[in-house]
């Protein structure tokens, strides 16, 4: 496990561009053990790429992403154990049974079988899953394959998870299943990094950053935020939308 002061994600000045298009924008960011991080935004907020950045599928243009005190993606090698990362698209082969899939990512992280056994049977009781081991993905409904997919990146019993978007398109009974289980894992030490464009979502994290155009336009925690909309707006800002939409005016006007 990491140390409760050392940073588990940390970047400085991050910039990631595509040509002329700057996807992520001289962003810095700290997020120590055990916590909760979100990324909050609209779709094309940067959220993805900086999450890619960070698990080392993406190489900054600029500046440096450390994942585990690790640098990346040079360092992923180092540290590719230790980390789960579940992509926005479900990361599950169609083909394969719910067993199979998790079989497969178990020996991709260097599991043996009697753990990646034991494990299956745990993860998909929690994830409910129990009693489809021997179905196929394609046959799944949509929120069994989320399901699966968050499986498939907890398996290995990470200390981190880089988490892009977990709670689209579940419904809302389901989406707070994920989220008890998000919070049971920071309880247990883990640290999340994860995205979402439910701006709601943002009250269950222990620190926001909000992203608009690739950059940070505030960051804190949930009652922070809050408080900084309101003394902005000159009124109480009572939800995370308002709260959004009063800082980003606020810094486009200061732009």
């Amino acid at each position: 496990m990491t140390s409760p002061c050392e940073s588990v994600f940390s970047a400085r000045d991050v910039t990631k561009t595509f040509g002329a298009f700057r996807a992520v924008d001289g962003v810095s960011i700290d997020v120590p053990a055990g916590e909760i991080y979100g990324l909050v935004g609209p779709s094309g907020a940067g959220k993805t790429t900086l999450i890619r950045l960070f698990c080392g599928l993406a190489a900054a243009t600029h500046g440096e992403a450390r994942l585990l005190g690790h640098a990346m993606p040079g360092d992923r090698r180092a540290v590719e154990s230790r980390f789960g990362y579940m992509p926005q698209e479900k990361a599950v082969y169609r083909d394969l049974s719910v067993g199979e899939n998790l079989l497969f990512f178990g020996q991709i992280y260097g599991m043996d079988r009697q753990r990646i056994a034991r494990r299956t049977t745990e993860i998909l009781s929690l994830m409910r899953l129990g009693d489809r081991v021997r179905q196929r993905a394609d046959s799944l409904s949509g929120g069994e394959r989320q399901r699966l997919s968050l499986a498939c990146a907890l398996l290995h019993e990470p200390d981190a998870l880089l988490l892009d978007e977990p709670t689209i398109g579940l419904d809302p009974a389901l989406r707070a299943q994920f989220w008890d289980h998000f919070h049971a894992l920071s309880k247990g030490g883990r640290t999340i990094l994860l995205s979402t464009h439910y701006l709601l979502e943002a009250e269950r994290c222990r620190r926001v950053g909000l992203m608009q155009a690739g950059r940070f336009i505030a960051e804190g925690t949930p009652a922070e935020l809050r408080s900084a909309a309101a003394s902005r707006a000159g009124r109480a800002v009572p939800d995370m939308e308002d709260v959004f939409l009063v800082l980003t005016a606020s810094s486009e006007g200061a732009s």
